[in-house]
């Protein structure tokens, strides 16, 4: 710990310091503060408006903000709703799954933002006087007391911030900080793919029913977003510079041609400057937690974009966490190790689910398609396709996931 850290411009003292204002940090600060826990979530942007961030929140998702009393001033934020999910192998149409089958109070996924999600979680927790969120405050170190965590130091507008905590948890992305600080083993699961985010415009009026496409060669996702498409144009690994040497006329003219609904409009993509590169990665702590310290959300698995998971399965690693840790934190009482591995061992079966999906996909249809392989529709696929029943099966595991966590954390209200 250096001079600046060791003479801080400004000290604090929580029971509980979340760093990292994504979906996993901010649903489990507002679950905290609502349980009267003393908690600060650090973000280390001013806000959060960061473009090309998970904006897909599912059924399991607003079955939570159910439980917590929220979900209908969540559903009065502008967002997009999809029930139906359905693709284009070449020429053949498929159906993967029907979520208006399902028995839950929201059978549709909803786009939304992800900084309209943020703000909504941000300003809802304002109520609790147990919670403090500090924007441009951006956690670089741990602090330790031999084996133990204890804290962050932090920069933030005032200077370098020392925050004395009786647990840290690690909610900052698949790059965090404090997991390579703090040593925890990464097991690198794999990804073959990576993917180029960018919009167009949408004409008024126009409409597409069509969730993903597949053509030899390529596979895109369009998402619409009411005022323009949300494009993810899917790519082998680390081959952005073969996409790019064939030119951004010739890069333009294959997305149209896969989506003719795009065309009117795909000058909207005018330089290289407006597709951004999302390196994919499927990876997975092999241990979650150090005495002091626990990791969740992409801290703790960072999942591929395939199914839009990402989002809801790190605000069930938070709804969990507190469901677990909230009352002893309330309490005051001294978490053990064990306490915290228990947040693990109650989310690894959904994680370690739902990455084997993820890398089944990639390999059997992402993959292929890219390949040039036959784009006949596999068997499974297919099937679902035919049976409505079968629909309603994959809507379930993609829309409320194995081992769904349900809000039992006390509230101090």
């Amino acid at each position: 710990m250096d001079a600046s850290a060791a003479n801080p411009s400004v000290s604090l003292k929580v029971t509980c310091c979340v760093v990292g204002g994504g979906p996993a940090g901010m649903m489990l600060g507002y679950l905290l503060g609502r349980a009267g826990v003393s908690t600060v979530v650090l973000e280390k942007h001013a806000d959060f408006f960061r473009d090309f961030r998970g904006d897909t929140v599912h059924p399991s998702t607003m079955k939570v903000m159910q439980e917590l009393g929220l979900l209908e001033d969540f559903l009065k934020v502008p967002h997009q709703r999809i029930s139906k999910l359905e693709g284009l192998f070449g020429a053949t149409a498929v159906r993967i799954a029907d979520l208006s089958r399902l028995d839950t109070p929201c059978p549709f996924i909803a786009f939304m933002p992800q900084w309209d999600f943020l703000n909504f979680l941000d300003e809802k927790g304002r109520r609790f006087p147990s919670l403090s969120v500090r924007k441009s405050t951006e956690a670089v170190e741990l602090i330790r007391d031999g084996e133990s965590v204890t804290g962050v130091i932090a920069n933030g507008p005032e200077g370098r911030v020392r925050i004395a905590a009786d647990l840290t948890i690690a909610c900052d992305g698949r790059h965090s900080i404090l997991r390579a600080q703090a040593g925890l083993q990464i097991e690198d699961i794999g990804a073959p793919i990576d993917v180029l985010w960018f919009r167009v415009g949408k004409a008024q009026g126009t409409s597409d029913g069509v969730f993903a496409r597949l053509r030899t060669g390529q596979m895109m996702v369009t998402l619409d977003r009411d005022q323009y498409w949300q494009c993810a144009y899917v790519i082998a690994k680390n081959g952005i510079d073969q996409v790019k040497a064939r030119g951004l006329d010739h890069f333009r003219a294959n997305v149209a041609e896969m989506a003719p609904v795009l065309r009117e409009h795909i000058g909207d993509v005018r330089s290289w400057d407006d597709v951004k590169l999302l390196s994919v990665k499927i990876d997975r702590l092999r241990r979650w937690a150090l005495p002091g310290l626990l990791c969740i959300g992409d801290a703790a698995h960072a999942m591929s974009p395939v199914g839009g998971v990402g989002v809801n399965l790190a605000v069930q690693d938070a709804v969990a966490a507190a469901n677990l840790l909230a009352d002893k934190l309330a309490a005051g009482e001294r978490l053990t190790l064990a306490d915290l591995d228990r947040v693990q061992q109650r989310r690894m079966f959904p994680t370690r689910v739902i990455q084997a999906i993820q890398v089944q996909v990639q390999n059997r249809v992402i993959n292929r398609a890219l390949s040039g392989a036959d784009l006949m529709p596999p068997l499974l696929i297919r099937l679902i396709s035919r049976c409505p029943v079968l629909q309603g099966m994959t809507a379930r595991l993609l829309a409320i996931g194995p081992r769904p966590e349900h809000v039992h954390s006390r509230s101090a209200a």
